[in-house]
């Protein structure tokens, strides 16, 4: 095992190149998966699109590194590291500039998807060279410099992104990956190397049947969470087919792994029990980490009127605040502090930051009363991110190691795409409820009412307007109030249900076996 991996270990300069390269990498992937959050609402006026279809920029983008992060090992051994890496480098890069060119909602959605398939290899591909390319007794310090990509691409991705939109526009989010792109393609193909270990597969090797399956289970499932509520679920044909390819497709998908000899998903690795629990958390993670990370930009701009370089910029403090915890909760793991406690820890923070988002949401709530609330939530992050991972991987052995980090990766990000999805809906369906409730509430005899359309009817009079004029303008004006209103209920109920679906989970926790060794960091930082 030393041996194969001291083939690959790099010296001086090159290896100062590839480690630059793998981790421009890895930072364009992270980036991208935040940097379209607080461009969101450009996209929608721009392109046309609603909420619903818009999320589909962030959603497409999970499945594709959904689908290519188990495929990855197989295709780096069949094509080689080198081209399989230059290879999807040039295809995030080509997808990056096609997005930005996207004439409309649907075509930006397909770019994006076809983006996160080269990205998730970006990802995944970018680990195993950094780690390769030092020897035995520096691997703590690889890892730390992948994890330091890791937790900084997060941070630069929203003010990032905030900045270009709002002194360019939506589609220079996108050209930025070009020129990083074509050097790191050249730099990739100048210096990174095949390994001389792994051997290339026959292609009836490779479980295409499985890799259909769980593409149709999972994007026939994203169809019916999108398209529920505007097509009014179950009675629309689509929503009925889709659903029944959903049922399908998983059913088969898991038929196929538990018979296949080299299932691309390796399911047999769930009847160990930490593991099982863990793939729960690491689910809740994903849907906790990316809903929080989609729902709060969409709050400052739309309800409290931000700019998009305003919510990037908010995001920051989180952020930072997880770069700081990482060191110190490696630290921990390292003298035996169980996972358990620190990821109740982190579950009960992360609760706490969402009933705290519950309590100061109005519809005009200032910056300064978020800051503390989002430093708790990326304690409460860095308290999830490691420890959820070892806590999976505690009881597996050898060849399980790899299995688990692969399908502890893949559900993260499908936890991330099924939250976004999931508050979309959610928030749709609240929102129609909540403003119906208030209209319900107004009665025009009432005194409160009408002296409240009095005193918006004189205002508007007091600026010139006729008096049947400045009337229908009080009529707007009160309808406008009660849909933010509604709209800052619904941002309410997000945060409120997101903390009680983390305080659910902790009870979990206490189902996992403490792990006899210490975890090593190395296998957690996927």
């Amino acid at each position: 095992m030393d041996l194969r991996s001291d083939s690959m270990v790099e010296y001086g300069s090159r290896r100062v190149i590839i480690t630059i390269t793998a981790i421009t990498c890895t930072l364009l992937e992270i980036i991208d998966t935040t940097i379209v959050n607080v461009a969101l609402n450009d996209m929608r006026g721009n392109l046309g699109a609603t909420l619903t279809e818009v999320a589909w920029v962030i959603t497409a983008y999970a499945i594709g590194n959904v689908i290519i992060i188990p495929m990855t090992s197989w295709l780096s051994n069949q094509f080689g590291r080198r081209l399989y890496f230059a290879a999807s480098i040039m295809i995030f890069t080509i997808c990056s500039f096609l997005c930005g060119n996207a004439d409309g909602i649907w075509e930006l959605v397909f770019f994006r998807f076809l983006q996160g398939l080269g990205g998730g290899a970006l990802l995944a591909t970018s680990q195993t060279i950094i780690t390769e390319a030092y020897p035995q007794e520096k691997r703590g310090m690889a890892q730390a410099i992948y994890g330091l990509g890791i937790i900084v691409g997060p941070t630069l991705g929203p003010p990032l992104g905030g900045y270009i939109v709002d002194h360019f526009s939506w589609p220079y989010i996108f050209y930025i990956n070009i020129p990083i792109g074509v050097i790191a393609t050249l730099l990739t193909l100048q210096f990174v190397r095949n390994p001389n270990y792994g051997k290339k597969s026959a292609i009836a090797d490779i479980d295409w049947l499985g890799i259909f399956l769980l593409a149709l289970s999972i994007g026939s499932l994203q169809y019916v969470l999108e398209k529920g509520q505007d097509d009014d679920w179950f009675a629309n044909k689509y929503i009925i087919l889709f659903s029944c390819l959903t049922v399908l497709g998983s059913f088969f998908f898991i038929w196929r792994e538990t018979i296949f000899r080299n299932p691309i998903v390796n399911l047999r690795v769930l009847k160990n029990g930490n593991l099982r629990i863990g793939t729960v958390l690491t689910f809740i993670l994903g849907f906790g980490l990316y809903g929080s990370t989609f729902i709060i930009p969409i709050y400052t701009q739309s309800t409290l009127g931000w700019t998009a370089e305003q919510s990037g910029l908010l995001m920051v403090a989180s952020s930072v605040t997880t770069a700081f915890m990482m060191p110190v909760i490696g630290q921990l793991l390292q003298k035996g502090v169980p996972q358990q406690f620190l990821v109740s820890i982190g579950m009960l923070l992360f609760a706490i930051f969402c009933f705290w988002g519950y309590r100061i949401l109005t519809n005009d709530t200032a910056s300064e009363a978020f800051f503390w609330m989002l430093v708790v939530r990326g304690a409460g992050m860095a308290l999830l991110f490691i420890p959820i991972t070892t806590l999976s991987l505690s009881t597996l052995q050898g060849a399980e190691i790899g299995q688990g980090v692969s399908f502890t990766g893949m559900m993260r990000q499908v936890g991330g795409s099924f939250g976004v999805a999931i508050i979309t809906t959610f928030m749709a369906r609240q929102n129609m409820e909540h403003r119906s409730t208030l209209v319900s509430k107004l009665n025009v005899n009432d005194p409160t009412v009408q002296n409240h359309l009095n005193i918006l009817q004189h205002g508007f009079m007091s600026k010139g307007m006729q008096p049947d004029l400045a009337l229908r303008s009080a009529y707007k004006a009160l309808d406008y109030s009660v849909t933010v209103q509604a709209n800052v209920q619904t941002y309410m109920d997000v945060f409120y249900y997101l903390g009680i679906i983390f305080i659910i989970c902790i009870p979990f926790v206490l189902f996992v076996k403490r792990s006899k060794k210490k975890p090593a960091l190395s296998e957690a930082m996927h």
